[in-house]
């Protein structure tokens, strides 16, 4: 520096000593100094004040020598100082210099900095804070600071700026948020700890409204939550903890919209160490919960978002039971929060309310115990994103085709886990009570996939997508006039339905047909298409038929009604081509009608065939039941027509009686012998009045070889009275008048039926067994 250069008022001592190496010599001058800005300060010589600042700044702290530079350090402590309360007049001319030696590469001169600014921000007090900004920028860098003494000084410098903040009440939070959105990202573990401090400093000043910029800096906070350090994850949980808080209490001034995209981002895991991704999620994912429970219908035009993020975290394993709980929490939640007002179309032209069936409030109770039942147990791209939506009640729409979107994502992902498939299905299940109208736009391309999980390896989930279809089937919402057309996709024929008071043409799969009625009211258009894919399922995997197709159709007689399931599927079998599977598909309804408690209902209506209805269900029965000829006489059973029965078993004698026909006769031998059957055991009792059932009884004992069936038989046989009264003609009952007149049905032609059918089967089986067809062993028409 040149010393002869003039720095008056500054003497040509003071100006050497500043410039000296030895930090005593520069003490030395900083006192002189301090003592001459004094006599300024007494004067009110305020030129002379800056001109010395001036010197100071542009001459030593700005310098290119070093020790000149901290002598121009200590040398602007001393004025501030020296000025004292008058200090805050010069504070930009004293503090831009000293920020400037932050960036020094000289941790020495480095450390002075810092040593100087905290002298210049103690005097000061409340006047920095208007400079707050500049100030906080400086102390971010040094929070950072590689050299241990910087960085100590730094934090005392850090702890004085917080009081003197803490005590004003001139602090700009506006013009603060955004540096401190800038500097939130900063990945230096010191630097993060710098700003969290200030986070949780300035969330406890009463006159400062730090939630009002919470979405500007929240993705920040989570970014610090995975801070590799536990004191920093601590001190960042205690932030979070306190906005939570602040929010449970005003909830209404919170910005929801805003930052729930950022839980939806968090509560889907990051790239993370395990240790903090999981306290990332577990964290956003509580703030979801409380977010829903506190903001109620103004998130539902996000939730497609907020399922993407939630759904995942249904199938985590007690590792992450909490985080598990907190998802279940916020599904139930969310799910609550879909009503029939939801159903109502967004034009105003031509729009009308929900309509209120019996529908909705049949289900209802079921739906509740769903949602119950959901909240007790437990990354996909094109994720949905928030935008701000006003709290207005009236504006809130639900974001059906972004949820029923996500929804179809998960169940098409293989990978996706049980307890989230089980879900999606309720949540499924839910949207066709709730709104039926909407969904069912979105039916014909969930079909197929509903459809594909009847095979999923839980019963659980299959029964829960059995709910589903079986809403599909039954809603008055479903109905070809509210759809304008019905798409059944079935390459076969068309089928004739039959069993109620008037036939509909159901056109072929892959056509659109304006007739696309059910059989009864109950059902709507998409009930036979649901039966016939459920048939071509069975009969493309036909381990589903045999691990869990009783299972499905039982459920399926639960869950809509049985008459229809049976009058349909037996329409559909009965133009069915591959007759191997209309054998075993018939043969598994037959045991099924038979067996299950669910049917009860329906084994009484065919028991006694007095009604047109009942006569109409057992020859659309028959007709189908011919491609198996035992499951044919055991249906004559149920239905009391033991001399037709005894007419089919005579016609067996012309079959190819093969293993597999001899043990379905033996597993009708064991069924007669069961409860279904005890009105068939004491019916044996009246001898004169039953002797077709005796013969019918005898003829499939002649049938089966010498079995164990065969001696339970025989010996059940044994036990018929007097059958010397066997030979006797049959004696007809005294007419009943209570009774009403029996319907006529054509035996001689259902004989007929059954033999063509039977001879179809034999053609196949020669066919298949390469060898040309024999007439003779056509059965005679």
């Amino acid at each position: 520096m040149n010393t002869e250069k003039d720095f008056s008022p500054l003497t040509p001592s003071i100006v050497r000593a500043l410039n000296d190496k030895l930090y005593e010599k520069r003490k030395v001058a900083a006192l002189e100094i301090e003592k001459l800005v004094r006599e300024f300060v007494a004067q009110s010589n305020s030129t002379q004040i800056k001109h010395v600042i001036q010197i100071l700044a542009m001459e030593f702290a700005l310098s290119q020598h070093p020790h000149s530079r901290k002598g121009g350090l200590i040398g602007l402590a001393a004025c501030s100082i020296a000025l004292g309360k008058d200090s805050g007049l010069y504070l930009k001319e004293l503090i831009e210099p000293v920020l400037t030696c932050f960036n020094d590469s000289d941790s020495r001169l480095r450390y002075y900095a810092c040593e100087a600014l905290y002298n210049i921000v103690k005097v000061a007090r409340g006047a920095v804070v208007p400079h707050f900004n500049v100030l906080f920028d400086g102390l971010s860098k040094l929070a950072a600071d590689p050299d241990p003494n910087v960085k100590s000084g730094s934090e005392l410098l850090d702890r004085l700026l917080k009081d003197i903040v803490t005590e004003s009440n001139k602090f700009d939070l506006v013009a603060f948020v955004p540096l401190l959105r800038e500097r939130i990202y900063s990945n230096n573990q010191y630097a993060r700890q710098f700003i969290i401090s200030w986070i949780l400093v300035l969330e406890s000043v009463p006159g400062i409204n730090l939630l009002d910029y919470l979405p500007e800096i929240l993705d920040g906070l989570f970014q610090i939550l995975g801070d590799g350090s536990k004191e920093i994850r601590k001190t960042c949980e205690v932030v979070l903890g306190e906005f939570l808080k602040e929010i449970k209490k005003t909830p209404s001034s919170v910005k929801f919209a805003e930052m729930a995209n950022i839980l939806v981002i968090h509560c889907q895991g990051s790239d993370e160490s395990k240790l903090t991704n999981d306290l990332i999620q577990l964290t956003a994912m509580s703030w979801m919960r409380e977010f829903i429970q506190l903001a109620g219908r103004v998130v539902l035009p996000y939730s497609s978002g907020i399922l993407t993020a939630v759904l995942p975290c249904l199938s985590f394993d007690d590792r992450k039971k909490s985080t598990k709980e907190a998802a279940n929490a916020c599904n139930h939640s969310l799910m609550k929060l879909v009503t029939p007002e939801d159903d109502v179309e967004e034009a105003g032209v031509g729009s009308e309310p929900p309509q209120q069936d019996d529908t909705p409030s049949r289900t209802q109770d079921t739906l509740d115990n769903s949602l119950n039942a959901s909240q007790d147990s437990v990354g996909f791209s094109n994720i949905s994103f928030f935008t701000p939506a006003s709290p207005d009640r009236a504006q809130v729409t639900l974001d059906l085709d972004g949820i029923v979107q996500v929804l179809d994502r998960h169940l098409h992902d293989p990978a996706t886990g049980m307890m989230t498939r089980i879900t999606v299905l309720k949540w499924l299940y839910h949207l066709y009570i709730k709104t039926p109208r909407k969904m069912f736009r979105h039916t014909d391309s969930l079909f197929p996939m509903l459809l594909k999980t009847l095979s999923d390896e839980s019963d659980e989930v299959i029964l829960k997508d059995l709910e589903v279809l079986a809403e599909i089937a039954s809603s008055p919402a479903g109905q070809t006039d509210a759809l304008g057309s019905c798409d059944i996709s079935d390459s076969k024929s068309e089928l004739q339905v039959r069993g109620s008071t008037k036939s509909v043409q159901l056109s072929g799969f892959g056509s659109k047909g304006a007739d696309c009625s059910p059989s009864t009211p109950s059902m709507n258009s998409y009930f036979y298409k649901f039966m016939i894919n459920l048939l071509k399922r069975f009969s493309m995997e036909r381990k589903l038929l045999e691990m869990r197709g009783t299972f499905i159709i039982r459920q399926l007689c639960l869950l809509l009604n049985a008459e229809n399931i049976f009058h349909s599927m037996a329409d559909i079998l009965l133009k069915e081509e591959d007759l191997k599977f209309a054998s075993i598909m018939v043969q598994t309804l037959n045991t099924i009608l038979l067996t299950s408690a669910e049917l009860f209902q329906l084994r009484n209506q065919l028991k006694d065939l007095h009604t047109q209805e009942s006569c109409a269900l057992f020859c659309c029965l028959y007709r189908s039941w011919c491609h198996n000829p035992v499951a044919t006489v055991s249906l004559c059973f149920l239905t009391q027509n033991y001399k037709h029965a005894y007419d089919l078993i005579q016609k067996f004698g012309d079959l190819e009686v093969t293993v597999d026909f001899l043990m379905e006769v033996d597993k009708l031998v064991q069924l007669i012998e069961c409860p279904i059957f005890t009105y068939l055991r004491l019916q044996l009792l009246d001898v004169e009045n039953n002797p077709y059932l005796i013969k019918a009884l005898y003829g499939l004992l002649m049938l089966l070889p010498q079995s164990q069936a065969f001696m339970m038989l025989s010996h059940r046989l044994r036990c018929v009275p007097n059958p010397e009264l066997m030979r006797a003609a049959p004696q007809k009952k005294p007419a009943d008048s209570s009774k009403p007149a029996p319907v006529h049905i054509d035996y001689g032609e259902l004989l007929q039926h059954f033999d063509r059918v039977q001879n179809k089967h034999l053609e196949v089986r020669h066919q298949r067994a390469g060898r040309a067809e024999h007439p003779d062993r056509k059965l005679v028409l």
